[in-house]
């Protein structure tokens, strides 16, 4: 079906949006995916925080100029689809590493970070990031961490004299 110029600027606009605010990117070959396992992809992309699109290479080309994804542009060849992480940077790449291991047929062609250009091979690690929740949580735990060990030092103190006078009380009534 043949896209009228309305049709594919409104198309180029809402990628080049999503690419705006997205935090990373990852393109993949569909080809081999039947309607049903796609149909499933994408309902987890949308209840993942993850703007997932099938879009034509010369449109995606003119949607990433200008963006951080701008680098994506070599990989544009063949049925693409395109998945951009919106909430945390690892979202797409845990979704798309997913359906991967799921299905053979999906092939990762390449990832993008902050206009940098990842080859297909770092989608595991990528897909590895923790979330955002994860993330802080580390930190938080990092962190409390000094302050625990600091509060069970000042707590033994006290507990050591208390234990030195309870055994200091037992021996005088052993001996008394």
């Amino acid at each position: 079906m043949a896209l009228r110029f309305e049709q594919k600027q409104a198309i180029v606009a809402e990628v080049k949006e999503a690419a705006a605010s997205a935090l990373s990117a990852v393109l993949a070959d569909y080809r081999g995916l039947t309607v049903s396992e796609m149909t499933e992809l994408r309902a987890k992309a949308r209840s993942s925080g993850v703007y997932l699109r099938v879009v034509r290479n010369t449109l995606a080309k003119r949607a990433l100029e200008g963006t951080d994804f701008a680098c994506l542009d070599e990989a544009l060849v063949g049925p693409t689809m395109v998945a951009f992480s919106q909430e945390d940077p690892g979202s797409a790449a845990r979704l798309i590493n997913e359906y991967v291991k799921r299905y053979k047929s999906l092939e990762v062609k390449a990832i993008s970070i902050d206009g940098v250009l990842f080859g297909p091979e770092e989608i595991a690690r990528l897909a590895r990031l923790p979330t955002r929740d994860e993330g802080l949580a580390l930190l938080m735990s990092v962190m409390l961490a000094p302050v625990t060990q600091l509060a069970r030092t000042f707590n033994e103190v006290p507990g050591k004299l208390v234990r030195t006078l309870a055994a200091v009380g037992e021996q005088k009534q052993a001996d008394g």
